[in-house]
């Protein structure tokens, strides 16, 4: 059963029929250019041919679906100042629209037919012809023409300064979102990093359009539905036998834009992809992480068994300024990381969403848990005490902790143990030297040698 705008009951095959009367959506065409937001935005640009007079004139174009409350002129000589937008091509429009009307519903398994009046939506009421009122149709509906919108159009009332052949129109639509994917291949010291911004066509049609991709984070009302979430897209690296044709980058604003060369066709299900940059060599570290135990808030409770710690793996991409990837800034989206095996063969080895990344800002990313670094961690003292004082009753909490590492590979490495806490905390002593990176955390480098192990002690105090 299928559900339209909170109504239940409504057959699954009700919008089959509404479907083939509308037809696919006509394509955006007549000088387009596309502006796609990482958000599922659409900012359409379009000069479509028409006589506009000096002074005041009405005209009706087709646009398909759009905000009409983004609609405005492009042109300055140009004011609109009226407009009426009828979008009423989904099934709950056409049944408001059907309220005191009887509708046609063909029966299930059978060629007959039963006309039902249309009482009422939210929920659907409908009258059978005995006078009996139910609130599950009893087929598939067939509408009359009549209330079926085949194409979204605009009525316009402009007034132009000049006589003129064509409307310059803004507006915004959905349909279509974009994202980058980079793909990190390791080596030894370096990495090779591409980039591609993957754009993805949900119900956006566009023939030869300009279209660009802004990057970044533009605010949106509340009162705007979100749009629907980007399917996850993969794509090739460039290839460097020929000449650079990606996407070029300017900044606008406080956002990063990139035109995509040449003009370009968008179809429904269509995913294309453009490289933003040439692949760049780049120098990396990779990081091992174990969490602390102590809690980031709260009280400090005692602990007594001894648990096994994931050790994070995670891969920094350095990009120092003056250098072709550390002065180009890298659009949110999806970092996949790749490693040679023996034979040469790339292996998959992460995978990390990263965010807008600024110029000469280092690229952290997280490539799972290693499997032949291990953790272990646990309490081996607690001790509270209360101390009172004119603002109150304070309990101060010490605490010993031991992280033992073990490391089954043929190299040595180097974990970094980690503790977080907010409120007054301090390290009281640690048999490795400890790190403050800030009021809140709390670093320890342990080495620990190939086929060996290392261990990790501290006290703490907290007070709360």
């Amino acid at each position: 059963m299928r559900r339209v705008d909170g109504m239940r009951g409504l057959a699954a095959g009700l919008l089959a029929p509404l479907l083939l009367a509308a037809g696919p959506p006509a394509p955006l065409s007549a000088q387009t250019s596309l502006t796609i937001y990482n958000d599922g935005r659409v900012q359409v640009r379009r000069a479509i041919p028409a006589q506009v007079p000096r002074g005041s004139s009405t005209h009706r174009v087709k646009l398909g679906p759009l905000d009409p409350a983004s609609l405005f002129s492009l042109d300055s000589a140009v004011a609109v100042t009226r407009l009426s937008y009828d979008g009423a091509v989904d099934e709950g429009s056409v049944l408001r629209r059907s309220v005191g009307r009887r509708v046609v519903f063909r029966l299930p398994e059978s060629k007959d037919t039963l006309s039902a009046l249309v009482l009422g939506v939210d929920p659907l009421r409908l009258q059978l012809p005995d006078g009996r009122v139910t609130f599950t149709p009893p087929g598939a509906a067939l509408y009359p023409a009549e209330v079926v919108v085949v194409e979204p159009a605009v009525r316009l009332e402009v007034s132009s300064g000049r006589t003129q052949d064509r409307l310059r129109l803004g507006y915004f639509t959905g349909g279509a979102s974009w994202q980058a994917s980079y793909q990190v291949i390791l080596g030894g010291a370096n990495a090779r990093v591409a980039g591609m911004a993957v754009l993805e066509s949900q119900t956006l049609r566009a023939e030869e359009a300009e279209v660009q991709l802004l990057a970044g984070s533009v605010g949106r009302a509340e009162s705007v539905p979100p749009p629907r979430p980007l399917m996850e897209a993969r794509a090739a690296m460039a290839d460097e036998a020929r000449a650079f044709q990606g996407a070029g980058e300017q900044r606008v604003g406080e956002f990063h834009l990139y035109s995509l060369p040449g003009r370009t066709t968008l179809l429904p299900g269509l995913t294309r992809s453009v490289a933003l940059f040439e692949p760049a060599e780049v120098r990396y570290e990779r990081n091992y992480i174990v969490r602390g135990m102590v809690p980031y808030w709260g009280i400090l409770p005692q602990q007594g068994e001894e648990t096994e710690a994931p050790v994070e793996v995670s891969y920094t991409l350095q990009r120092p300024r003056k250098s072709a990837f550390g002065d180009r800034p890298l659009p949110g989206g999806i970092a996949r990381l790749y490693q040679p095996d023996s034979a040469g063969r790339l292996q998959l080895v992460g995978e990390a969403g990263i965010d807008h990344t600024p110029a000469g800002e280092n690229l952290r990313l997280g490539a799972g848990t290693a499997f032949d670094l291990t953790a272990r961690r646990v309490q081996i003292s607690y001790v509270t005490r209360r101390d009172s004082s004119s603002a109150g009753v304070r309990v101060i909490a010490t605490a010993d902790y031991r992280v033992t590492l073990r490391n089954a590979t043929d190299s040595a490495a180097t974990v970094i143990v980690q503790e977080e806490r907010a409120g007054e905390w301090a390290i009281v002593s640690s048999s490795v030297p400890a790190e403050k990176v800030s009021s809140t955390v709390t670093r320890f480098r342990v080495r620990v040698p190939a086929n060996g192990g290392a261990a990790l002690t501290y006290r703490v105090r907290i007070v709360w």
